[in-house]
């Protein structure tokens, strides 16, 4: 365990060492570009974009469901008209918060930037299916030998399945690029075409915990005989108690080198008045990264015989236990491997300027293949994706 740890740490120290001197780098290169320009004799300064912005995304996350064996036996439980499968689906929505830094030195068609975009979503969901309560009489010889003593209370004992689910998700992307204006007015006047290299930081992270209860085949039945309560088990007497419990923890963390093309062009004004643009790009990224998950589940049996007065442990039958017991409770399974995982990207949008101000929305789209460990008993890669509108408020100092 020693040794794990001691290499995990090692991994983390080489990914956040590799941030830090791409940080460095870069605001050297924006140094040492003013610095140029004031030794020349120009008092100007490099002007910076400062943004700041949200988004609502789509996340697109395939994970296994962890299914008890007892969902699928006989006899099935009466009310259930709906799949407990159906519910504990990933969260669908994340809502999040991004911003950027932009450094553009004057007189160069060179731009510099740092950026970063986080996002969670939770999602819980509860699913209850019982049979109804029968309100006929148990005994009606009883009730009229006995007008006066009888009070006939009958109560089918419920089946029901019972489904209980809580997902939460994270997720954080930073990028640190340098690029440089290839276009040069290749739209129209005021446009820019800006192709860029850089190294981008992604984390994932996932959890999962679920919770089954099921009684299929209830039917003992209650009822008062004066003032005594009486429990008739001629009728059935019969129940199950199956419980099933999950934990599973995913997580992803990567880094590596990126490209990316950004291109703007005007539709209409002038940056002085008020002008609108056309914005769109591409990227794409190589990461390199550790992927882990951790799960954790356990499924359990109570038996209750119609000819028996006690509890006793058996596997899940419809009237008549069997020798062997239901306590599952498996080793945790805890995987951790190297992957490499390959992105791509899009967006598009408007850009509304008016001089050193600007408001942004568009449509984004990321999409990371094999990110994340999705198996329940065994690993399985699945991608992580995340679709939305995003929209930006930006403001220029300096230039």
């Amino acid at each position: 365990m020693s040794e794990l740890m001691n290499t995990s740490n090692g991994k983390n120290f080489r990914w956040q060492l590799l941030v830090t001197v791409s940080a460095v780098a870069l605001l050297g290169s924006v140094y040492d570009a003013d610095k140029a320009k004031a030794d020349a004799g120009d008092g100007d300064h490099p002007s910076v974009w400062v943004e700041l912005g949200g988004q609502l995304e789509s996340l697109g996350a395939r994970e296994e469901k962890f299914a008890p064996s007892f969902l699928f036996a006989d006899p099935r439980p009466a009310p259930e008209t709906i799949s407990p499968l159906s519910v504990g689906h990933a969260p669908r929505f994340s809502i999040g918060g991004e911003g950027k830094i932009t450094f553009e030195p004057d007189d160069t068609n060179w731009v510099f930037s740092a950026s970063v975009r986080y996002g969670r979503s939770n999602a819980s969901q509860h699913l209850r299916q019982q049979s109804p309560y029968p309100t006929k009489p148990i005994n009606q010889t009883l009730i009229s030998k006995f007008p006066g003593s009888v009070q006939p209370k009958y109560r089918h004992a419920l089946q029901f399945m019972d489904t209980a689910q809580q997902n939460r998700e994270t997720h954080a992307i930073l990028d640190f690029q340098a690029g440089k204006d290839v276009g040069l007015g290749m739209f129209s006047r005021g446009s820019s075409s800006i192709l860029s290299v850089g190294v981008r930081f992604a984390q994932f992270g996932s959890r999962t915990n679920v919770a089954f209860k099921s009684d299929p085949d209830a039917h003992p039945t209650f009822f008062y005989f004066g003032p005594y309560k009486s429990i008739k088990q001629a009728a059935g007497g019969i129940y199950h108690s199956n419980a099933a419990t999950a934990d599973i923890t995913r997580s992803f963390r990567g880094i590596g080198p990126s490209i990316s093309w950004n291109a703007s062009t005007p539709v209409v004004g002038n940056p002085t008045n008020g002008q609108v643009m056309l914005d769109w790009g591409a990227n794409a990224a190589i990461l390199f990264g550790r992927q882990k998950a951790f799960v954790h589940h356990q499924t359990t049996g109570r038996y209750h015989h119609k000819t028996t007065g006690y509890f006793h442990l058996a596997r899940y039958s419809a009237y008549n236990p069997p020798s062997t017991p239901i306590h599952n409770v498996p080793p945790d399974k805890i995987r951790s491997r190297t992957v490499t995982v390959p992105n791509i990207g899009g967006f598009a949008g408007f850009t509304f300027r008016l001089q050193n101000f600007k408001v942004s929305a568009g449509y984004r789209a990321d999409l990371f293949f094999g990110a994340m460990d999705g198996g329940i008993e065994t690993a399985k890669k699945e991608n992580r994706g995340f679709y939305g509108p995003f929209a930006t408020v930006s403001v220029r100092l300096g230039g």
